[in-house]
């Protein structure tokens, strides 16, 4: 299915009208399936650099020509090698195809290495295989901890390759088992302590935070192409710190994971993610930028970012900006993306404690069909994790910790599925501002609209068919449907406004022409 929109043009005295049709991409023109050979240039709205595949030297170093055996683990041996070809100036370092075990492998600069197809590599669950403790960020905090699987620190020019499989930790190993229990990690990490002092081992049975699987950190020019992750135990691929960062052709599955997020851009900059497959058991696409006091610390955004012809499948969200939002998230573009049974489709998160928020975000040619609603924003959280922040009111003092989104666009959106078209709980004093949806046709959605604290709303060209027929705008202020068609079995809609903030609210050019009850209450 595509987009057709109908639009007129004034031009000496007669009004033209014209049609513009936008190929929006179905499931099996996105993802790891159609990986092409080469990077195409990138097209933004804003400035990214020129990504190309890196080079290395031609050199390499097969395990198996220095001993490496089906059932021993491997750390040894490919560590050995990745240190050795990084001294001399590097070169790929290759697992071939077989069986194999391996505690965390440390990248090095200028070295690829490259997981062979028919190559299955199963990760340790024992803590021992992960000492000593690296300088990590888990959960928008850093520490000193167990960091990934696949581990790099301060290196540049670093390759993870090929068509191998890579299996995270058993499920009932002793990583997972000791996993810190202790609340959210605010919470539990004082912002005060110093991070070399923030020291979690898990030796000795002590607690520990969980390994990501792949986590370059504080690293330049990273290239991760096409091996397959399953059975995480925590994030998958999780740039940290990192400019220059290209993802493409890579399948996770982590459905059933706790916390088995697919891709999280951790404060990072200049990011190409294209041609992935997520199945995950948490949020599949990512962007992620501090939290709390220390985020703010640290301060560091996460900025120019493209993710184009992905496909998001099982997950908590298929493209999510958030919760950790302290150092901003900024100047990211979506294109030509499918959600295929993903819960959420276009999420937003963030809390009163968070700090920073997210600006100019750019969505633009995106099917959805979704278990969950198409377009959502929960800036307040829930008691459980913020306590009384989660409540709405009373409306808070602004501090340094008081997040906030503004400046969104999504057209050429088709939602095939949803639970509601969109949903927004915003934060009283600081409301999301300046969304534009546009050139959207959304279909079987099971509720309509929700507002809650907004400025500055516009829909424009947009279709959505839903079961029911009310908009709730709570302090929504300048808000505006143009040439919006609703359908619904009632054949009619009612838009309820509460609060004395609400003002403005307009309806021009849409079917039917304004809701029912909106007589003696039309707000402009």
């Amino acid at each position: 299915m595509n987009l057709k929109f109908v639009f007129s043009l004034a031009l000496c005295g007669l009004v033209l009208s014209c049609t513009r049709t936008v190929s929006i991409p179905t499931k099996d023109q996105v993802g790891a399936a159609v990986l092409p050979g080469e990077i195409k240039p990138v097209k933004a709205p804003f400035e990214m650099p020129v990504f190309k595949k890196p080079v290395f030297p031609d050199v390499e170093i097969n395990i198996a020509d220095r001993g490496a055996k089906a059932g021993e683990k491997i750390t040894g041996i490919v560590q050995s090698a990745i240190d050795e070809l990084s001294a001399k100036g590097g070169g790929k370092v290759v697992v071939p195809g077989g069986t194999w075990q391996s505690g965390r492998l440390i990248l090095k600069s200028n070295v690829n290495l490259h997981f062979a197809e028919g190559a299955e590599v199963y990760f340790s669950g024992e803590v021992e295989d992960y000492q000593p403790a690296v300088f990590t960020r888990n959960e928008g905090v850093e520490m000193m901890s167990l960091g990934a699987l696949i581990y790099a620190y301060k290196q540049d020019n670093i390759a993870v390759t090929g068509k191998g499989k890579l299996i995270g930790p058993p499920m009932d190993c002793a990583i997972r088992e000791q996993v810190l229990k202790s609340g959210v990690i605010e919470n539990v990490i004082s912002a005060d302590t110093p991070v070399e002092e923030r020291i979690y081992t898990g030796l000795g049975g002590s607690p520990v935070l969980l390994p990501m699987f792949i986590s370059p950190t504080s690293c330049t020019n990273v290239y991760i192409e096409g091996v397959t992750l399953e059975r995480t135990a925590f994030w998958n691929v999780v740039p940290v710190y990192c400019d220059g960062v290209v993802i493409r052709g890579i399948t996770v599955n982590s459905v059933g994971i706790p916390r088995g997020d697919g891709i999280d851009v951790e404060s990072s900059r200049n990011v190409l993610i294209e041609y992935s497959t997520l199945n995950c058991g948490d949020d599949c696409f990512t962007m992620k930028a501090g939290r709390c006091e220390d985020g703010m610390r640290v301060n560091k955004p996460t900025e120019n970012v493209v993710v184009r012809y992905c496909l998001a499948k099982k997950g908590h969200g298929g493209i999510t900006c958030g919760s950790e939002t302290a150092g901003m998230i900024r100047n990211l573009y979506v294109h030509d993306c499918v959600f295929d049974e993903t819960g959420a489709g276009i999420r937003f998160k963030t809390r009163r404690n968070r700090g920073g928020g997210g600006e100019n975000i750019v969505y633009e040619r995106i099917r959805m069909n979704l278990t969950g609603n198409a377009f959502v924003w929960d800036m307040l959280g829930s008691r459980t994790y913020v306590g009384l922040l989660a409540d709405r009111l009373p409306v808070r003092e602004l501090t340094p910790l008081t997040p906030s989104y503004k400046n969104i666009t999504a057209k050429d959106i088709i939602v095939e599925r949803s639970s509601q078209f969109i949903k927004i709980t915003g934060i009283p004093e600081t409301p999301l501002t300046n969304l534009r949806l546009e050139n959207v046709k959304a279909e079987n959605c099971e509720r309509l609209i929700q507002l809650r604290d907004v400025d500055q709303i516009h829909l424009k060209n947009v279709q959505v068919s839903s079961d029911d027929n009310n908009i709730n705008v709570l302090d929504g202020r300048n808000i505006l449907f143009e040439k919006v068609t609703f359908s619904n079995p009632e054949g009619n809609i009612v838009c309820l406004t509460e609060g004395e903030l609400c003002r403005n609210i307009r309806f021009e050019e849409c079917s039917p022409g304004k809701p029912e009850n909106w007589e003696g209450t039309v707000l402009e």
